[in-house]
């Protein structure tokens, strides 16, 4: 069992993180609040840029390494916010507060069974500790940058509020900026080539078309419309129409194939914004599944996005929280969910040592 101190740490150093603003590449205070956590305990830490993470006591370069991270930084609080997004306010079970949910139950949850593990001179595998920026915007100086300059990892459990639930995969994700050209006119003549007339063709494309494999674990692929601009004014056949595609892509296929079947299908310009943000998971031999198998937990596939997308190794997603309060207005998690999500994480790891 771990120590009820941890716990109650745990959920003191979450109201911290609240009551420090904590933005995509702002992130900067909530990395001192971390820095001062481990040197309240003297667990040796690095630092890069707003990236903050440690391993284990017994560090050894000869064993397996698995991380342990989520994040500290958060989206801009939902206009529809009734309380003070950076006020912990407790309320019987409930913490309310700005990330408190997406994610830093989660994050102070692993924080937690690390600081559980971390003079633990038995483990036989490897423990990296790491609380990462930019997660909330994909940025390229979060985990991808941390990554760089950490040891080799050989699997990751990546924090994230799955109502402790376990994805074994994750969806990648494509955006693409469309452009469509036709030929100014006036409204009133036959005359120009309407560009939005043109779009609606490759638009019930994206709408109707069916990626023909489909994923065991991910199901099949996903493309929304999310963005559309075109026109002047009323009277002018417009010349051009832009529209954005969100691209859910699951392990059925790269992005690179992604993007080749998308262009060969229609005739607007097609321009991804990036193809770093990958699909994730386990293979089906991992022996997550049969842990997951002892501990009761509910395996499924994941169609939202997280820092797994940068990750170059099998990982899994789960934590404490529901990721329907995500992104919310008075956004919150429950101090039971912490305190169990952090036994579970425990359990899991008690569990792995078995397999090394």
């Amino acid at each position: 069992m771990v120590d009820q101190v941890i716990k109650s740490d745990a959920v003191e150093l979450l109201k911290k993180l609240i009551a420090t603003p904590s933005l995509s590449r702002e992130e900067e205070q909530t990395a001192f609040v971390l820095e001062e956590y481990f040197r309240e305990r003297n667990i040796p830490f690095s630092r890069l840029m707003n990236n903050i993470w440690s391993r284990n006591q017994y560090f050894d370069s000869s064993k397996h390494t698995i991380l342990l991270n989520s994040h500290h930084d958060t989206v801009k609080p939902n206009a529809s916010y009734t309380r003070n997004p950076f006020s912990p306010d407790v309320e019987g079970d409930i913490l309310y507060g700005l990330g408190s949910n997406d994610a830093g139950g989660p994050l102070v949850s692993l924080l937690a069974a690390f600081t559980h593990y971390y003079y633990d001179s038995s483990l036989p595998f490897n423990l990296i500790f790491a609380a990462s920026a930019e997660e909330e915007i994909s940025g390229k100086n979060g985990i991808e940058a941390l990554l760089k300059v950490m040891p080799e990892i050989n699997f990751g459990i990546v924090g994230e509020p799955t109502s402790l639930d376990l994805a074994i995969a994750e969806k990648g994700l494509m955006v693409l900026d469309c452009l469509v050209k036709g030929k100014a006119g006036h409204a009133a003549r036959e005359e120009g080539e309407n560009a939005i007339t043109k779009a609606m063709q490759d638009i019930t494309w994206f709408q109707e078309y069916k990626f023909p494999k489909v994923s065991d674990s991910l199901g099949e692929m996903k493309m929304s419309l999310t963005v559309i601009s075109a026109g002047t004014q009323h009277n002018v056949v417009p010349d051009e129409c832009k529209f954005t595609v969100d691209v859910r892509v699951t392990d059925a296929y790269t992005l690179s194939e992604t993007l080749e079947i998308i262009k060969e299908h229609v005739s607007c310009e097609v321009t991804p914004r990036s193809v770093r943000l990958n699909s994730s998971g386990v293979k089906k031999t991992h022996p997550i599944f049969t842990i997951a198998e002892k501990l009761n937990l509910r395996t499924y596939g994941s169609p939202t996005l997280s820092d797994q997308a940068l990750m170059p190794f099998e990982t899994i997603k789960l934590g404490p929280g529901d990721s329907a309060r995500s992104h919310t207005a008075n956004e919150f998690i429950k101090i039971t969910e912490i305190y169990d999500g952090i036994q579970l994480y425990v359990d899991l790891l008690d569990s792995l040592k078995a397999e090394y």
